[in-house]
């Protein structure tokens, strides 16, 4: 059934998986997806969907197949000069580095994405990079980096929640102490 689809409706099938929560079916239409896309020729639509096979994989417990999965996308993304899908490539690639407890070179992919989506003024996802930073710095013993890491994503949220204002507030604390 799968191989009568073209590349567009393996993506729909895709989503549709992932949000049931089925994350191996998932992650087998968006890798048809990706070949499909691939064979016309629309590389970037490829690696868009090698994006989403290594989410699915790593949802469903596979970590070394979703870096596998998400290896080679950055530097597709960077060779087209689409910084957005780059940065999210390299945000993919982080996660799935920490799933493998790579931490030093998942950090460093978390700090290229943040970087780029800071080029590109895209604040709220950067925010989401820079805490999955500061999680991964806390469970590495980095306190001090995880509190500035946090810091810095919660100060680029214009309309902030009342638990996030309050953690704002108490992040400076420390560092104002500190002198910094």
């Amino acid at each position: 059934m799968a191989e009568t689809l073209n590349p567009k409706q393996l993506d729909k099938e895709g989503k549709a998986a992932y949000q049931r929560g089925d994350f191996s079916a998932a992650a087998h239409a968006f890798q048809a997806a990706a070949q499909g896309f691939a064979s016309t020729g629309d590389v970037l639509t490829s690696a868009e969907m090698s994006n989403n096979v290594s989410v699915a994989l790593l949802q469903a417990g596979d970590a070394p197949a979703a870096l596998e999965a998400v290896e080679t996308t950055p530097a597709i993304f960077a060779q087209a000069g689409d910084v957005r899908r780059q940065a999210m490539a390299l945000g993919n690639r982080a996660a799935a580095l920490e799933a493998l407890k790579r931490f030093d070179e998942a950090a460093q992919a978390y700090e290229q994405s943040a970087e780029l989506f800071k080029q590109i003024g895209e604040d709220g996802l950067r925010t989401n990079v820079l805490q999955s930073l500061s999680a991964l710095q806390l469970r590495t013993g980095s306190q001090l980096q995880a509190l500035a890491s946090m810091q810095a994503g919660l100060e680029l949220i214009e309309r902030p929640t009342p638990q996030q204002s309050l953690l704002k507030r108490l992040l400076r604390v420390p560092f104002h102490m500190l002198g910094k």
